[in-house]
């Protein structure tokens, strides 16, 4: 018995010791929100409030000393995030995921985002304003680096620390920049279903952009299986431990749509989620500058800001900005390859992979005159069959450093307009709003035009020249429009109208999200903050309830069983929202994915099919095949002797869904609600791991909304029945400019990256339910309701 006891009491006294260590290294860990802190190269004193979120509120003398402050505040919080993100484009996640990553890491370090960023920071004018309060910002990260605490990431994985240098900047903008956009998705696959079927397959696919007819309204005048292609670089996306960007919406209304006559602009970027999430909010005021922004990971100037004069946002543009093209090797010599004037030599660039617990991996690159040949860089593509790959932002002149500084910077809506016309690459739709009434919006990207007859949808003939990029385009013919007549500007990734007789080509996203936002826009012209933030929020769909009405126009409910006769009375009733306690979307999606598989599935086959449903084209589809009775597709091409019709897929569908939802949420179709099947997870890379799950991952919660209605929360179609959120609005925010200084904002989780904050998920619940909290400008209150962080500049001996 005494033995007993002893060894209890050990046991005892192990666990007190390891709760007691656990419990001093999360006091030690946690980011440092109060108290005094010595701060290197600032000239003055500096104070940082946290407010009750965590965002610091940044008071300092010069733009200088903000920006240490910042930098080394941004890095408390979110250290491990920057590390990640300045890994992804030069190729170095290998260096602490070992193989796992490998495949990330050959794409990334062989399409030029690298090089492209050496490039622009040898022209970078190095006494510019731009340039210095960059450099101040990684001073700031450095410090913290150096002198701060390790997050408990490096720990787990070995990270050995290196400072951060403008290179990094670049990469992470680079990175960015690729994750914007879809031809990557597309254009390989779209080849090879012409390649194998004909163009006839091709013409419900919308690629001559007859879907796209809710358009952003301008206000001016005027064989090989390419699918490999597509189907890696999906991979790689879809695993990368920093989640893409997909969409977006944005209204600014002007002063006649509000009821209090301001400006009111609202903004909420869809990117994919993870935890940490997208965006750091930070306030900086200095004697003769003030901003409120919305700041990737490691980089200097926000994306998304406001102040008392202005206020900023961005969605996807969804232009094309990359091509592939096949090349021809020179039979005689397979170092170089066919041009319109002759055969000419690759360049080529030798590259090393560093692997974790593994040999080096090396990497012999060709480049093309188009841009990097990808036959090394992705799996499944023939040798002897050379694709390369040119894409704007690596082949026009990099200043999204100067850019992102003079929109965060701007004295005025033109001196705001000059730094967009900066962005070569990617396209965005930049949204802007002030206090003296300007609404506006302009589309960013080097716009350019493909000779006629050149459908930029495919893989593009390399060899002839007459392919290639015939014009660039100058800013002045961007689509963009200016306090236009109908008092607002609003984007959705939709399809902007013709300029000057020509539709720019794109990846738009379908009319869905568009056709609400007007119709709800429209209508009226007494908007505050109160209405605007319930339309952040909406749920509901414009088109979902007319495909329903489509797809019920095909079953015979003579024939149906008693659960299937009750679910289409349900969706008789439905108007197209997506609530927690609605059945409605729950049969409709699961109806969606069967008639999608069963439609498309035969002739693509299940890999295809799988890609196909990543890609922005399946939701354009959904809303006009149904209507196609005559669609080619309908016909099961597994089948011999007998041509199935719209009737019969669109009916067998039907069937198969229901019976799968009663094996899934049982018979009672009652119960057969959207919250069962509609949850969301804010995965970290180390919440992978079961055992660290519940330490980093944020959720999972059970969340309304869905794919294209307003509050656009994104998933993936599986056989399962589940829909596992990826990603949505990564910030909602609206600023008014009737009362600037109350101006609402939220985040998906939290500010803060580090698992012991206080603020790594304390906005989640807030998010979830469609509520706002505020962004604090008044100083008065900042103090008053914040605590104090004084950083001392370190005297010298």
């Amino acid at each position: 018995m005494k033995i007993l006891k002893k060894i209890a009491f050990t046991l005892f006294l192990i666990m007190a010791l390891i709760i007691t260590a656990a419990f001093i290294y999360g006091i030690y860990s946690k980011p440092k929100y109060k108290g005094e802190q010595q701060l290197a190269n600032i000239q003055k004193e500096t104070t940082v409030y946290f407010d009750d979120f965590g965002v610091p509120h940044i008071y300092a003398s010069s733009s200088k000393d903000a920006m240490v402050a910042l930098g080394y505040v941004h890095a408390q919080d979110r250290l491990w995030q920057m590390e990640l993100m300045r890994r992804i484009a030069p190729g170095r996640l290998s260096e602490i995921f070992g193989s796992a990553a490998l495949k990330n890491d050959k794409f990334f370090a062989g399409i030029g985002i690298e090089e492209a960023s050496a490039k622009a920071i040898a022209k970078l004018d190095k006494n510019s304003q731009s340039y210095q309060l960059t450099m101040s910002y990684l001073d700031g990260i450095n410090q913290y680096l150096i002198e701060g605490t390790t997050p408990v990431e490096f720990s787990l994985l070995g990270i050995k620390k290196e400072k951060f240098t403008i290179k990094d900047i670049y990469n992470i903008f680079g990175y960015m920049s690729f994750s914007f956009a879809m031809a990557q998705k597309s254009d390989p696959l779209m080849t090879d279903i012409r390649n194998k079927y004909g163009m006839e397959y091709l013409k419900e696919f919308g690629l001559d952009s007859s879907y796209n007819t809710t358009r952003i309204k301008n206000a001016k005048d005027k064989s090989q299986q390419y699918a490999a292609i597509s189907k890696s670089i999906v991979a790689i996306l879809d695993e990368s431990p920093i989640s893409p960007f997909i969409g977006s919406n944005s209204w600014v209304l002007a002063p006649k749509k509000t009821k209090k006559g301001k400006v009111i602009f609202a903004n909420d970027p869809h990117i994919g989620f993870s935890q940490p999430g997208t965006w750091y909010e930070a306030h900086l005021v200095t004697p003769d500058f003030e901003l409120y922004g919305s700041y990737l990971a490691g980089t200097p100037y926000p994306l998304l800001g406001h102040n008392r004069e202005y206020a900023y946002g961005l969605t996807m543009f969804e232009n094309d900005d990359i091509d592939f093209y096949q090349e021809e090797i020179n039979p005689k010599d397979n170092n170089s390859y066919k041009t319109a004037s002759g055969f000419s030599a690759y360049q080529t660039l030798k590259k090393t992979i560093k692997v974790k617990d593994s040999a080096d991996v090396f990497l012999n690159l060709k480049i093309t005159r188009h841009g990097p040949v990808v036959n090394d860089l992705v799996d499944g593509l023939q040798k002897d069959k050379p694709v390369s790959m040119s894409w704007i932002y690596t082949q026009q002149p990099i200043q999204i450093l100067d850019a992102v500084y003079m929109l965060s910077h701007a004295k005025s809506k033109q001196d705001f307009q000059k730094g967009v016309a900066l962005i070569a690459a990617p396209g965005l739709n930049v949204m802007y709003g002030d206090a003296e009434g300007n609404v506006a919006w302009w589309a960013t990207g080097k716009l350019y035009k493909h000779n006629q007859g050149v459908n930029p949808n495919f893989i593009l003939n390399g060899a002839t020249g007459k392919d290639d990029i015939a014009e660039y385009l100058d800013f002045s013919k961007n689509p963009s429009a200016e306090n236009p007549k109908w008092n607002y500007v609003y984007s959705a990734n939709n399809q902007p109208e013709r300029i000057d007789g020509f539709l720019y080509p794109g990846y738009y996203l379908p009319e869905d999200r568009a056709k609400r936002i007007t119709k709800l826009l429209d209508r009226k012209s007494n908007w505050d903050m109160a209405s605007v933030g319930n339309m952040l929020f909406d749920n509901t769909s414009s088109v979902s309830p007319e495909v329903v009405k489509n797809l019920l126009s095909n079953l015979d409910e003579k024939l149906l069983s008693q659960n299937e006769q009750q679910a289409v009375e349900i969706l008789k009733r439905w108007k197209g929202s997506n609530n927690l306690n609605d059945v409605a979307p729950t049969i409709y999606n699961k109806w969606i994915f069967n008639y999608l598989k069963n439609t498309f599935e035969d002739e693509l086959g299940a890999e295809n099919f799988k890609m196909f449903l990543s890609t922005h084209i399946i939701k354009q589809i959904v809303a006009r095949q149904v209507k196609n009775e005559n669609s080619l597709w309908w016909d099961n091409t597994n089948t011999k002797d007998v041509k199935e019709n719209r009737t019969q897929i669109v009916s067998k569908s039907f069937k198969e869904s229901i019976v799968a939802l009663e094996e899934q949420l049982g018979t009672d179709v009652e119960k057969w609600t959207w919250n069962n099947v509609h949850t969301v997870e804010h995965q970290h890379p180390l919440g992978k791991v079961a055992a660290l799950k519940g330490i980093f991952n944020v959720g999972p919660f059970e969340v309304s909304g869905a794919t294209e209605v307003i509050n656009n929360l994104f998933f993936d179609f599986t056989g399962d029945g589940t829909y596992e959120v990826k990603g949505g609005p990564s910030t909602r925010r609206i600023v008014d400019f009737s009362d600037v200084e109350n101006s609402w904002s939220i985040l998906p989780t939290g500010q803060s990256g580090n698992p012991l904050s206080a603020h790594y998920s304390d906005q989640a619940e807030l998010y979830n339910a469609g509520k706002f909290r505020r962004m604090l400008l008044n100083k008065a209150e900042i103090v008053r309701t914040s605590t104090k962080l004084v950083f001392k500049p370190v005297k010298k001996k």
